[in-house]
């Protein structure tokens, strides 16, 4: 199976760090935030990735790629452990990289991949979403799709008052636990016009037949090819399942929440969690 990532969005809500650094690359304490995802994807089994970027993005394809005089310094300096780890990043799968040339929105981002998809399902994971499972969460949307050989979408239960900035599903009777038909989508409704709470994340397994959907979609909600709207009429054609996934998801929408997801990291962190929580005290003691 091949992964998409869209990751051509111009990141306004991080300026002015993004003026010329993509949103993508924000650091989780030592790691760009699109490492995670693209790791999230091989340890799924996908090592076939399409990676579609816009103006700007050169430094995303820079980091995956082999980084001769990095290496060179390293193995002269004999920080082999620095040198694996490097190396390691470059060989994580094979990855492309498509243009998206307009920001016409999500579901356009994942039709400039068609020709590089093929007529075959493949998962999509958004880099806006950081998910740490036992299970990776497109692993487990995986395992759904060969079990019931339909598009699949991870979602989660959100606040009332974030609902607004979700795609909403309208859901049936579950098939079994955590698995619900979609009855319907709604790309960020008003909370007291929301079908449910279930929100919908930046993880899909999805069907080729999703490319002709998007095609005939129409600009929608802030002007632009929204996917969700393009889901509504593969709805039409066949089943899409929501699944909450069983794992913890970090959400880099804003600034607010990059700070909160990194915090969170360190902390999962040996090196980092007892100095950290040590400072913080002190920080509140001293307020």
């Amino acid at each position: 199976m091949k992964c998409v990532i869209p990751a051509a969005g111009l990141g306004t809500r991080f300026l002015p760090a993004t003026k010329n650094s993509p949103k993508e690359m924000l650091p989780l304490v030592d790691k760009p935030a699109i490492q995670y995802v693209v790791e999230e994807a091989v340890n799924s089994g996908i090592d076939d990735i399409i990676i579609v970027t816009g103006r700007g993005k050169h430094s995303i394809e820079d980091h995956f790629d082999i980084a001769f005089e990095l290496e060179h310094i390293l193995k002269d300096n004999n920080d082999i452990k620095k040198l694996e780890e490097i190396r390691k990043i470059s060989e994580l799968a094979d990855i492309q990289y498509v243009r998206q040339k307009k920001a016409l929105g999500l579901g356009h981002a994942i039709l400039c991949a068609k020709k590089h998809v093929g007529d075959e399902p493949f998962a999509v994971l958004l880099g806006d979403d950081i998910i740490f499972s036992k299970i990776p969460c497109t692993k487990q949307l995986i395992d759904k799709f060969k079990k019931y050989n339909s598009s699949i979408i991870a979602v989660e239960r959100v606040p009332e008052n974030k609902i607004e900035t979700y795609g909403i599903i309208e859901y049936g009777t579950p098939v079994e636990n955590k698995l619900y038909p979609i009855l319907d989508l709604v790309e960020k409704p008003k909370k007291e016009k929301a079908p449910s709470n279930l929100g919908i994340l930046g993880r899909y397994i999805l069907t080729p037949e999703i490319f002709d959907c998007i095609e005939k979609t129409k600009k929608g909600y802030g002007g632009e090819i929204q996917l969700t709207d393009s889901l509504r009429l593969l709805k039409e054609q066949q089943t899409i399942y929501g699944y909450e996934f069983i794992g913890k998801r970090y959400d880099l929408g804003n600034k607010m929440d990059w700070l909160k997801t990194t915090f969170d990291v360190a902390l999962m962190r040996d090196e980092f969690r007892d100095e950290l929580l040590a400072y913080i005290k002190e920080k509140i003691k001293n307020l």
